[in-house]
């Protein structure tokens, strides 16, 4: 389908809005709309602002194709660092929390990479849920804030936490790109004044979640790191960091004590 003037007229359409890949959004596009109309819409909502994988329905995401809605938060290709991270610390039969989960994506992949993994998720945004139920068996994706969304048979069980909680500083918000800012929600960016208040209460929690030897990894920045990698030394984990400069990508390792 190539309506909206044809691709080129697309793909210059979205050039002038400012859209660096425009031939590759253009082909995901076409490839979505089920009628020249359709396309139309979703070609002007784009020009427009809005982010392309809601208008697609999905995000490419460590070699998935994960279900994404609109006013969710959308992954970031920075976050398969935590993704493989996670997946790498896994082993079939064990428990594994997605918490924070956005719309599933990290414990989508740990699933398809680990055969016989059980993957539980949580987040505290309703949207989020409806979202990772898409992507994760139903029955095991919980609402709720943080821990407290799990059933009470998980304390001690879980091998290894995954966690994209938000970080960004509450006075960078402003700062961040408007196709985030404006479209996702707050919950799922906001971190508070130094942006490591999810962090210290994960810390503070995880211990009596996780089995014995295992694993929190959790998404941060570069230049906080240090900070949230001393955060989980305090609360008695070995801590280490991990980073991948062609993902722009930071994470902290976690294992509990033996």
């Amino acid at each position: 389908m190539s309506g909206g003037g044809g691709i080129e007229a697309i793909v210059t359409r979205l050039r002038g809005a400012g859209c660096v890949f425009a031939e590759d959004e253009a082909a995901l596009l076409v490839e979505a709309a089920r009628s020249p109309e359709e396309l139309e819409a979703l070609v002007a909502r784009r020009v427009g602002g809005e982010p392309l994988e809601p208008l697609l329905g999905f995000a490419e995401f460590g070699g998935l194709r994960i279900h994404v809605d609109a006013g969710v938060f959308v992954p970031r290709r920075r976050t398969e660092l935590l993704a493989a991270e996670a997946a790498g610390l896994a082993r079939p039969g064990d428990i594994v929390l997605d918490l924070c989960c956005g719309v599933g994506a990290i414990g989508a992949v740990v699933a398809a990479r680990v055969p016989g993994v059980v993957v539980y998720a949580a987040d505290i945004d309703p949207a989020a849920v409806r979202a990772a139920r898409m992507n994760l068996p139903p029955d095991r994706v919980f609402a709720g804030d943080l821990f407290a969304a799990l059933p009470e048979d998980l304390h001690g069980r879980i091998a290894v936490v995954a966690v994209n909680a938000p970080y960004v500083p509450t006075d960078a918000i402003a700062l961040m790109p408007p196709e985030a800012r404006l479209y996702e929600p707050a919950v799922a960016l906001d971190g508070g004044s130094d942006g490591l208040d999810l962090h210290r209460r994960i810390a503070a929690e995880a211990p009596g979640w996780l089995a014995t030897g295992g694993s929190v990894v959790i998404e941060t920045s570069r230049e906080q790191s240090a900070r949230t990698a001393a955060l989980f030394g305090a609360a008695g984990f070995s801590p280490r960091v991990v980073e991948d400069d062609d993902l722009d990508a930071t994470v902290v390792i976690a294992t509990r004590a033996s």
